[in-house]
């Protein structure tokens, strides 16, 4: 059964701090609320064998903390996930599961990772403890009834700010 798991990016410096957007690190709390997810990701037994990670600092950034829990992971980043909206979002799983992925951890930027996030959550009538808003850190996975993304079951959340 293929499984997906979704991560917004965790705590960046802020947009003044940087050059520019894309170029934005992780701040100290970034760093060790990205390390927490990993840690509940590993106690969780989460599995990937392909990560589709925004090409973004914070987002490379986030996936390094990960990197430990996965790490025969292919990494794909293409410049369509920075930014990128629900639908580029979904589009770029479904294509990953029809060449064949099982296993796929995607870490990206609200608000698209959010309405993803909470699509699946929703589909899989799985909402409780879902966080408004999809905070940074927020991770959540699903097991995966076909390559359609419409009959999730979630798995495993994590919700920093709980």
């Amino acid at each position: 059964m293929p499984s997906l798991i979704i991560m917004r990016h965790a705590k960046a410096v802020d947009r003044m701090q940087a050059e520019d957007d894309f170029d934005r690190g992780l701040t100290p709390r970034g760093h060790a609320d990205a390390a927490r997810a990993a840690d509940a990701m590993k106690s969780a037994g989460l599995k990937a064998e392909l990560a589709l990670v925004s090409p973004a600092r914070r987002t490379r950034e986030t996936f390094k903390a990960l990197s430990s829990v996965f790490p025969d992971a292919a990494i794909e980043d293409p410049m369509a996930l920075y930014h990128a909206s629900q639908e580029m979002l979904e589009r770029a799983v479904t294509e990953a599961l029809e060449s064949g992925a099982d296993a796929i951890v995607m870490v990206g930027h609200n608000p698209g990772i959010g309405e993803f996030a909470h699509a699946l959550a929703a589909r899989a009538d799985a909402m409780e403890g879902v966080p408004y808003g999809w905070p940074t850190s927020a991770a959540i996975a699903f097991d995966l009834a076909d390559d359609s993304l419409m009959r999730p079951s979630r798995t495993f959340l994590f919700n920093p700010k709980a």
